[in-house]
């Protein structure tokens, strides 16, 4: 079994089915969970990155890549196909979807991938310089429809991703308060954990909450990619440990 790392990008349009919904459903399509199984692993969580807003580069509404790993016996090109053949189905026509495709185990040169990741977040790059990049590093690169602008976000999302240092988990966790978010919930870091399937509780000053601590919890939970571990983000606040603001969340 082998770990890919796969990113896409520019697949919606404004109505129309989102570029993180459409990465769920490839990572579902190549590593599709056991029956019994509750939850999805957690390197199969969706992670989105936000690139740089600028007038001259086209988006839907925030710019970001949407990027996943999964582990997988399929070789690459039933891989390949099965993404494409989604990306064709779902994108919406006036898209630019992009795809990046990564075997782990190659020899890669992560630095510069992430660095191209980084540069994505503050300047403008082009098709040329990800084609370069991926064909340099050895990563499968293509484009589904448009003018194919997706590769860049798609190249960028890889680095962010292997940065360990960036990116929102998509959707919102569940810890008991589905039917109202104004529902205050105290849990332990590892009840949390446990609920989740998430790797850690990190506050935003960087530091790793032990298992017995206690978490005051309202309104959307979200989770963050940071320190290399999917995390539960949170902040003190009266002596209470309380989940991240949307302000606290947003350099991821």
């Amino acid at each position: 079994m082998k770990a890919w790392l796969i990113c896409i990008d520019d697949t919606d349009d404004i109505g129309t089915k989102g570029t993180g919904e459409i990465a769920e459903e490839i990572a579902a399509k190549l590593a599709p969970r056991e029956p019994q199984d509750a939850r999805p692993a957690i390197t199969r969580f969706v992670t989105r990155h936000q690139l740089f807003v600028h007038p001259d580069i086209p988006y839907t509404s925030h710019n970001s890549a949407m990027c996943f790993q999964v582990d997988t016996d399929l070789d690459f090109a039933e891989i390949k196909a099965i993404c494409i053949t989604h990306l064709k189905q779902e994108s919406a026509p006036a898209s630019d979807p992009g795809l990046a495709i990564l075997d782990l185990a190659s020899d890669y040169d992560v630095e510069r991938l992430i660095s191209f990741g980084q540069q994505a977040k503050v300047e403008v790059k082009t098709k040329e310089q990800a084609y370069a990049l991926a064909a340099e590093l050895g990563i499968d690169l293509s484009e589904h429809g448009g003018t194919g602008q997706g590769v860049i976000g798609a190249v960028a999302g890889l680095g962010l991703r292997l940065s360990g240092q960036d990116g929102r988990v998509k959707g919102q966790l569940q810890l008991g308060q589905q039917a109202d978010e104004t529902k205050v919930i105290e849990v332990t870091v590892a009840e949390a954990l446990a609920l989740t399937g998430l790797q850690a509780v990190i506050s935003i000053d960087g530091e790793k909450l032990a298992n017995d601590q206690l978490l005051t919890l309202k309104g959307k939970i979200k989770a963050v990619f940071t320190q290399h571990q999917f995390a539960l983000l949170v902040s003190s606040e009266q002596g209470l440990w309380r989940n991240a603001t949307q302000q606290q969340l947003k350099p991821y």
